[in-house]
């Protein structure tokens, strides 16, 4: 997709409002829902609280988002993983690299497991409208999260076929649904235009002064306004830099005319039960079906931007070795981002559909909204500090440090919700974080217990087995990690059990920071029949291997690689050898011919 960073003005603002606002796009349909079902909708509180709207949106969207952290990225690409490598190329303090590393291992677990809330709480919040149509509203809850469930069952069930044919449509209908907000919200404010004013901090201040400590609390509903905002950072990668913040301020003001409107309807009635479809209700009764409808499409278009998002950040981590391989599929020919992955599908959608079956309604799911996403924040703003800090952008550290002291408060403010829900944002991001420490650790632990030999040491041996001439005609494929280092399988093939081709091919898939590029390495002279081949490659390339390996003259008559049994009384890798046996091999992951695959097992004490 990276090739459409040069498209029109207009079309690169339509694909974004397509692709990257459909969370934070979603959020009128029960942010001020929620923050009036905690606080009455008195005048100085509608207008506080759409102060603070209008705030948050500005400092945790706009200021850290679309104009400092996006002006962070490599070759186009954003999002924490991004940040880290900034960072290891910045950083010389081993304890400073280390702290980012663990920043950036938070961060993505955070975010996978607000992959889960969000499509709950869009699709569910959604549904709950049919509430307002007079035949259907004596439906239960339970009928309604059925409904609800079984949209995100139909989401899921279609992934495998990739978003690249429908991707098309999503920005003309996110189009029409940020026009619909800002058009109701407009004939909202039109009966009270003062409302306008609350745009002034000073109603902000003065709410706080009313409330006091409660009103603290408050900041934990609001930071809903501005959930998906990090999205303009982690998608940053699929439309560049430009188009996705000119959609900003058109997505920005669309959104605050809304909220603005909503204040109005929130003051004339207190006692609604959704804000925004009953002000709908109100203005045009015959049109509130077909907004109904287009509000299902708008979060079902949201939720497969976080599904997306989730394949893209885990496709990350297989890449760049901080999560065990999992089977990649391709769904695109042409957009690199299009990815399925099917055990983060079905992991996803069984998470979804439990988190709707426990909370039952949007309104319980709002209290467990919201930890991840500030958690996030907060990260971004501390790396961003540690990288402006080391760069000739300095005078950004103040800025950074000030929005990163926002992000806190923020965060902070949701720890009340931890009792009401929550809890589950910890308990979906440590899923996620356990597996990438456990994941981490163990494979270099393993590379430690596996005592791999050196290049000079190994051909020694080889040189003088070799020169018998008892040789395999043909060629010789081992996978190693790099052709200087031998792994122990092939030292068991060549040395132990005189298993060498005429010629032997030591090749090795380098992934490296940066998201794009293809380098090959081809060493013919390490020593007569060995041979080195270097696939160096970006963390988000997509390769097939045999196509390669053709180009470059290497025709293989069977493929070697390590298979590492793990033997073990320590619970931790006991977990790691377990990962490592339901996780694809290197060469499954790489898809490989199967007819020449031969594996060798090697049994590690760790």
């Amino acid at each position: 997709m990276r090739d459409d960073h040069s498209e029109s003005f207009w079309g690169g603002i339509v694909k974004a409002m397509g692709l990257v606002f459909g969370d934070v796009g979603t959020s009128p349909i029960y942010t001020l829902t929620v923050v009036f079902a905690l606080t009455p909708a008195t005048r100085s509180n509608v207008f506080g609280i759409l102060s603070l709207v209008f705030w948050t949106m500005t400092i945790l969207v706009t200021v850290e988002y679309a104009w400092l952290a996006m002006g962070l990225g490599r070759k186009g690409q954003g999002g924490e993983i991004v940040l880290r490598e900034i960072i290891l190329k910045l950083v010389k303090s081993s304890r400073l690299v280390a702290f980012a590393g663990f920043l950036s291992f938070l961060g993505v677990s955070l975010l996978l497991g607000d992959g889960v809330i969000t499509p709950a709480i869009s699709i569910l919040s959604a549904v709950e409208g049919l509430l307002l149509i007079p035949s259907f509203s004596g439906l239960s809850q339970s009928i309604l999260v059925a409904i609800a469930a079984a949209i995100a069952i139909g989401l899921f069930l279609i992934q495998h076929k990739g978003t690249d044919k429908v991707a098309g449509a999503f920005g003309p209908i996110m189009v029409v649904w940020f026009g619909s907000l800002a058009l109701s919200g407009l004939i909202s404010i039109s009966a009270m235009p003062e409302i306008v004013s609350a745009i002034s901090p000073h109603h902000a201040f003065l709410f706080f002064r009313e409330n006091g400590f409660s009103g603290f609390f408050v900041l934990s509903e609001v930071i809903l306004c501005s959930t998906g905002g990090e999205a303009l950072y982690a998608d940053m990668g699929h439309l560049g830099r430009r188009p996705i913040v000119r959609a900003w301020y058109f997505v920005f003001v669309a959104l605050f005319l809304n909220y603005l409107g909503q204040g109005v309807f929130a003051l004339h009635h207190p006692g609604a039960k959704n804000f925004l479809f009953s002000m709908v209700q109100d203005q045009a009764p015959i049109l509130y079906v077909p907004f109904l409808l287009l509000t299902i499409m708008a979060t079902i278009i949201a939720s497969q931007a976080i599904i997306s998002g989730v394949f893209s950040i885990v496709y990350q981590g297989i890449t760049t070795r901080l999560m065990p391989l999992m089977k990649v599929d391709y769904t695109s020919s042409h957009l690199k981002s299009q990815i399925y992955i099917g055990a983060v599908n079905w992991g996803l959608m069984v998470a979804v559909i439990i988190v709707m079956m426990v909370f039952k309604a949007s309104s319980n799911l709002a209290a467990a909204y919201g930890m991840a996403v500030t958690g996030s924040m907060t990260i971004t703003g501390i790396m961003m500090i540690i990288v402006f800090s080391h760069t000739l952008k300095k005078w950004k550290v103040p800025i950074a440090v000030l929005v990163t002291l926002l992000d806190v408060i923020y965060l902070s403010s949701t720890f009340s919700k931890i009792p009401h829900g929550a809890y589950w944002s910890i308990i979906l991001a440590s899923v996620p974080f356990i597996t990438i420490m456990i994941w981490t650790k163990g494979q270099r632990a393993l590379y430690r217990a596996l005592k791999p030999l050196d290049i000079d040491t190994f051909l020694v041996s080889f040189e003088q087995i070799y020169a018998k001439g008892k040789n395999i005609p043909g060629t010789g494929l081992f996978f190693t990690k790099d052709w200087q280092t031998i792994p122990p399988y092939v030292v068991h093939c060549m040395i132990r059990s005189n298993i060498i081709y005429e010629r032997n091919v030591m090749i090795s898939i380098v992934r490296t920071d940066e998201p794009f590029g293809l380098a090959i390495n081809h060493k013919t002279d390490i020593t007569a029949g060995l041979e080195g081949f270097e696939v160096v490659l970006g963390y988000m390339e997509i390769i097939d291997i045999e196509s390669i390996l053709k180009e470059h003259g290497i025709r293989e008559k069977v493929i070697f690689y390590g298979i590492e049994d793990i033997a073990t009384a320590n619970p931790v890798w006991r977990l790691f050898a377990l990962l490592k046996k339901l996780t694809p091999t290197f060469v499954q992951f790489n898809k490989l011919p199967a007819s020449r695959l031969q594996g060798v097992v090697t049994r590690v004490e760790m």
